[in-house]
């Protein structure tokens, strides 16, 4: 069976870039007869906003999009995370590095002059072990040689050189926090999830997750990226960036304005309910062409 997630973290209420996400995930898992599955992804405690997760619920519900199941948090998954590292450092697949992020940024400069492609290809300093007056700081993924390729849902086929283009990545952070890398694979293995629908900001990851999938013997779920809501500057619209809260009181509005942002067409419809109708059918006409809608 078809199992989907939507997994925010609450760092402040849905926005409408986290909205059209929601929708498109919550669309894919209806029109392929699935689950659809809550995921609050609190583990970067420095960034949780206290009470940001029940708003989160509250809107979610206020516009029909209703979870499977219980809702996960990660910060109760810590034994979780710890068990999924322990086996990547019985297979020798981890290993702890003292480098700042001073130090790694000033290591890209100095090899590339830039930054390649947003990233900061890590120069496996401590790879063969820390240096003599250094102390551990974060715990790193080994990256073996060879380009991962997949094809997503929406962008079509992808192709990364993991170890070239981003290097060995961290799997535990230098607070002791467990990165998004790691969590975000064995929670979705342990929840089942099948599909992944998100934002292209993490189409980039996706390599990097298919890579711990395998050394934890996961097999990696089907994504897809969907194109990212911009602000007036052209910037991702995020919390960070202040973008403002979606309005629930005008439930209808606020579902056409972020099913608008995935261009598939217009929807004529008067009510919440009727959208949800005809959303889903038009969602399982463009990508399940072969199954009627629910």
């Amino acid at each position: 069976m078809y199992v989907g997630r939507f997994a925010p973290s609450p760092s402040g209420p849905l926005h409408a870039g986290s909205l059209v996400v929601a929708l498109a995930s919550y669309l894919d898992a209806k029109a392929a007869r699935g689950r659809w599955l809550l995921r609050i992804e609190d583990i970067d405690t420095p960034r949780t906003v206290a009470g940001a997760d029940q708003i989160i619920l509250q809107q979610l519900a206020a516009l029909g999009m209703i979870w499977d199941g219980d809702v996960w948090y990660q910060s109760k998954r810590l034994v979780a995370y710890e068990a999924a590292f322990a086996a990547l450092q019985t297979k020798a697949l981890s290993y702890p590095c003292a480098c700042t992020r001073r130090e790694i940024a000033d290591s890209v400069m100095a090899l590339h002059g830039k930054f390649p492609d947003g990233e900061r290809p890590y120069p496996g300093t401590c790879r063969q072990g820390i240096k003599p007056g250094r102390s551990p700081k974060s715990w790193r993924f080994l990256v073996s040689p060879g380009t991962i390729s997949f094809t997503d849902r929406w962008c079509g086929p992808q192709s990364q050189d993991v170890e070239h283009q981003v290097g060995d990545f961290v799997i535990r952070r230098a607070d002791g926090i467990w990165a998004y890398q790691l969590a975000v694979v064995v929670d979705d293995a342990d929840q089942g999830v099948t599909d992944i629908v998100r934002g292209q900001d993490l189409l980039s990851s996706t390599a990097r997750q298919r890579l711990l999938a395998e050394a934890l013997d996961i097999v990696p779920p089907s994504v897809m990226h969907l194109p990212l809501v911009l602000d007036e500057r052209g910037l991702k619209l995020s919390k960070q960036n202040g973008a403002p809260s979606i309005n629930t009181s005008e439930p209808l509005k606020t579902l056409l304005s972020a099913w608008k942002h995935l261009e598939l067409g217009e929807l004529a419809v008067s009510t919440p309910e009727a959208f949800w109708q005809e959303a889903t059918a038009r969602w399982a006409g463009q990508f399940y062409p072969t199954r009627l809608a629910p």
